[in-house]
């Protein structure tokens, strides 16, 4: 499934993205290019954020 229609970015692409250390839609957009066209896809990006930042523990996040 694509996470960004724009730039053709799988959601799969933005998960790897996040677990190697994106932890915001600007970083995800440097990391593989989604969110950096329209826009449209910005909010699914930050779910997905915070879907796989959510068992994280804060101190591996600074």
């Amino acid at each position: 499934m694509f996470a960004c229609i724009c730039h053709r970015v799988r959601e799969r692409d933005v998960r790897d993205a996040i677990r190697c250390g994106a932890r915001s839609e600007e970083a995800v957009g440097d990391a593989c290019g989604a969110g950096t066209g329209c826009g449209s896809c910005l909010d699914r990006i930050a779910d997905l954020i915070e879907e796989e930042t959510a068992d994280t523990p804060l101190s591996a996040v600074a």
